[in-house]
């Protein structure tokens, strides 16, 4: 299917791909090989790191932002701090002279020390402090256990929407299978970019769940269309066809979106560099799983299920 603009009364369509007939399902197996390697670049990753790079949200810790009189140097800023027995991640704003500082140590006088160092090491360079956040570990496991609530239920719902809406069970589990290899793959990116897990991170994560189910409920929808359209042709070319047809939509509706997260990423200033890469990463991927996973997954259930009954 392709996007549609309409001008006094008649349809246009906007098509970059014209009557494709690419043999996605004959091609399942090497995409299939190809999500099974990224998931299990994932899982190395994961433990080569000891588990992901979580932000203070979730393990407890303190946020110092201070803003500075004149520019300072983020490596001169971390240098100091190091010598000082602090390791901290270090973002700076540098059209406000601003730096925020995330220590992970639930030591409560933390904020005053790191205000110390600076106040000795540059006091030609005055500064205000702008905030001093603290996040217990005990907030930190009930945000993580949330986290896990959240995405588990969001599935159970969609495996309910989509069985409903297209009479499958099958159909539901298998959009599901793909939004759990999205969201799976996307924290593998995460954790071999070492970029760190937040609350907000899990925003992006259930966006892109959003997103790539509505990609793949477009691709079902048509194939319950051509299921009733073409009663001769096998449910191989029954899902080839439907991909097919869908494949201009699915594309124009990802470049659009990416093109915002591109801008976003380059323009957006550094408070949103992580959301907007780890956003652009699941918008691709998810794109990648509507059109090479899902829909053959279904197609690999029902070959099964038939061969069993014969």
């Amino acid at each position: 299917m392709a996007e549609r603009k309409e001008h006094r009364g008649v349809i246009y369509m906007i098509e970059i791909f014209k009557k494709t007939n690419f043999d996605f399902v004959g091609k399942r197996y090497i995409f299939f090989g190809l999500s099974l390697s990224l998931a299990a670049i994932t899982v190395i990753s994961i433990v080569f790191h000891k588990g992901l790079n979580y932000g203070i949200d979730f393990t407890g810790g303190t946020v110092v932002q201070l803003k500075f009189s004149q520019r300072l140097n983020l490596g001169d800023a971390r240098k100091m701090l190091s010598d000082n027995g602090y390791i901290c991640d270090l973002q700076d704003f540098p059209k406000d002279n601003t730096i925020i500082i995330k220590v992970k140590t639930t030591d409560r006088t933390v904020s005053d020390n790191i205000q110390q160092v600076f106040t000795k090491a540059i006091p030609q360079n005055s500064f205000v402090l702008d905030r001093a956040e603290y996040v217990g570990p005990t907030i930190g496991r009930h945000l993580k256990n949330q986290a896990i609530f959240a995405l588990f239920w969001s599935f159970v719902g969609i495996i309910v929407y989509v069985g409903l809406r297209f009479s499958s069970g099958i159909w539901g589990v298998a959009g599901v299978i793909a939004l759990v290899h999205d969201v799976f793959i996307t924290v593998g990116f995460l954790s071999v970019l070492g970029r760190e897990f937040t609350v907000t991170m899990i925003a992006v994560l259930l966006t892109i769940v959003g997103y790539s189910i509505n990609d793949t409920v477009v691709i079902f929808d048509r194939m319950r269309e051509n299921l009733r359209l073409y009663r001769k042709y096998t449910f191989y070319d029954i899902i080839n066809r439907s991909v097919n047809e869908t494949l201009s939509r699915t594309v124009i509706t990802s470049l659009t979106v990416i093109l915002v997260l591109v801008a976003l990423f380059f323009f957006g200033g550094g408070a949103i560099h992580d959301f907007a890469l780890a956003l652009l990463f699941g918008v691709i991927i998810g794109t990648y799983s509507s059109i090479f996973v899902a829909a053959p997954i279904v197609y690999e259930w029902e070959i099964r299920k038939n061969a069993q009954r014969r």
